[in-house]
């Protein structure tokens, strides 16, 4: 699909949007199989008593924000919306805030700054962890500074992972496809 980006050409673009088309055919199959797994996973889990509770929480939140959504809107003001914006959004801050502790905590134990490359990554996390915090605001150029290793040296690595995951990704649907590879069957 990033062909088309490269080479601008009518058969590129078509391509391109044979493949986009496919794409939401298999992203919105894909978001159904994850709901059909979320329901009976947390399903399952409310027939075993000591492990029911937040399986329960689950569930009755799924269906009340489904209920929400579908039936008032999602649009600004609706019930979904000050539901996203007070209950979702603080949740993932303090998802944050604890990954970005546990991140100092284990930074601190595992590099103890033994050497210039530890030093350096110990320096940049907390450069990093600074400037998408609140309190980055008030040092003058720690935004500028996580902007830009967020930017460059962070999109290098991105890239790289993303490259091996499609590469990955390919590699196992030809698999499946060829038939070595049949684990996803269940067997």
């Amino acid at each position: 699909m990033s062909i088309q980006y490269f080479i601008p050409h009518p058969v590129s673009q078509s391509a391109y949007n044979i493949a986009l088309t496919w794409f939401r055919g298999v992203a919105s199959m894909a978001y159904a199989i994850a709901v059909i797994s979320f329901v009976r996973h947390h399903s399952r889990r409310l027939k075993q008593p000591q492990n029911s509770f937040y399986s329960a929480v689950a569930l009755a939140a799924f269906l009340f924000m489904c209920i929400v959504g579908f039936g008032f809107g999602i649009g600004e003001g609706t019930i979904f919306a000050k539901m996203y914006l007070n209950v979702q959004v603080p949740l993932q801050a303090t998802t944050f805030s604890l990954l970005a502790f546990y991140m100092a905590s284990a930074a601190y134990r595992a590099f103890r700054v033994k050497g210039l490359e530890a030093t350096l990554l110990l320096i940049t996390a907390f450069i990093v962890m600074f400037g998408v915090t609140t309190i980055g605001n008030y040092i003058p150029f720690i935004p500028k500074l996580t902007e830009w290793l967020m930017a460059v040296p962070n999109l290098a690595s991105k890239r790289g992972i993303l490259i091996g995951v499609g590469l990955g990704m390919i590699s196992t649907s030809l698999k499946i496809i060829l038939g070595i590879e049949r684990n996803w069957l269940g067997g």
